[in-house]
């Protein structure tokens, strides 16, 4: 696969240009900068970053896009939706963020407009999903005509997200491991940030499977019988993404529960045997402070033997006290 070279007047916020030669490679046209709707070859594939200025006027001007398509390729709406004009596409997805440093609920969106023959995209961020199309358009194994370059791109989208869902999975099989044995203030702080992720994740591509579902049931000519069932499968397949985050989410809540039950356990078993000591030693600290007030007719005040009574009598007190509390189950 040729890279797209930069001319004399580059194309605004234009990442990539290619035109698939229908053999699984592409090749870049010489001059990105001249394409029109008149002169754009077929199966031709242009990808931009949609913050660029003068991008949205660009299109316009070379490719005619009305402004439902230029603003569903340009709006800040990321939400995942298909809209269907005519026999043309325009598609908002979202992948997991895997860059490097971001936090995988941080989704980036991909907008798409398609009408069968071009392909035109935009993004903000970069998707790996988007190099793995250009790595396979490289070796010559990708996509041969732009239906295909669709559906294999929708593909590495939802495939991409394994990963993230298989590590919700397994920090979740870890922290379930170290629930009774870990630190509770971490044990809580990990279940809250998993709950945190697998909720964020769920927001963001629970409407993508409905936009899926949509674009199977569009009728455009140039989705066949056979796209439409691949497309089915990457709809079970995120479905199934769907149904293991809601697992993890309910997963983590459980655990929270148990950890707060645990805790909660300990906090009661604490304040039980304080309560124990305490009704043992309220009657003995009542009876020695009835035998220190400084008044006059104190029993044993002149003996010696006093004392060492009155700690046989608390030593007593504390024993029958025992004897009460084991005999009503109490200990």
């Amino acid at each position: 696969m040729q890279t797209t070279t930069q001319n004399q007047q580059p194309v605004p916020g234009l990442l990539h240009s290619l035109c698939l030669d229908g053999n699984g490679g592409a090749t870049a046209p010489s001059d990105p900068a001249s394409l029109n709707l008149k002169n754009a070859p077929e199966h031709l594939w242009l990808h931009f970053d949609y913050t660029a200025t003068g991008a949205r006027e660009w299109l316009q001007e070379n490719f005619q896009l009305n402004e439902i398509a230029l603003d569903g390729l340009f709006s800040d709406d990321s939400r995942p939706h298909v809209l269907k004009r005519a026999d043309h596409l325009l598609l908002v997805l979202r992948g997991v963020n895997l860059n490097p440093g971001s936090d995988p609920e941080d989704m980036v969106s991909l907008r798409i407009w398609c009408d069968g023959q071009r392909l035109i995209s935009t993004r903000r961020r970069a998707l790996l999903s988007t190099e793995d199309m250009l790595n396979t358009l490289r070796d010559q194994s990708g996509p041969k005509q732009i239906p295909e370059l669709l559906t294999e791109w929708i593909d590495r989208i939802i495939w991409r997200m394994s990963d993230t869902v298989d590590g919700l999975e397994e920090s979740l099989s870890d922290t379930e491991e170290q629930l009774f044995t870990a630190a509770p203030r971490e044990m809580r702080s990990t279940l809250l940030r998993l709950r945190q992720q697998s909720i964020s994740i769920r927001r963001y591509i629970a409407p993508q499977r409905e936009a899926i579902n949509r674009l199977i049931s569009e009728p455009v000519s140039w989705l066949d019988e056979m796209t439409r069932l691949r497309l089915r499968s990457i709809a079970d397949r995120q479905i199934r993404h769907i149904e293991d985050i809601d697992t993890v989410r309910e997963r983590a809540g459980m655990a929270q529960e148990e950890l707060a039950s645990t805790v909660a356990e300990q906090m009661n078993r604490r304040a039980y045997v304080l309560t124990i000591v305490a009704a043992i030693f309220l009657p003995l600290g009542f009876f020695t402070g009835l035998l220190g007030i400084n008044v006059g007719g104190m029993p044993g005040v002149e003996s010696s033997d006093a004392f060492w009574l009155v700690v046989a009598l608390c030593g007593l007190i504390t024993a029958l006290l025992m004897a009460v509390f084991y005999w009503k189950r109490w200990l």
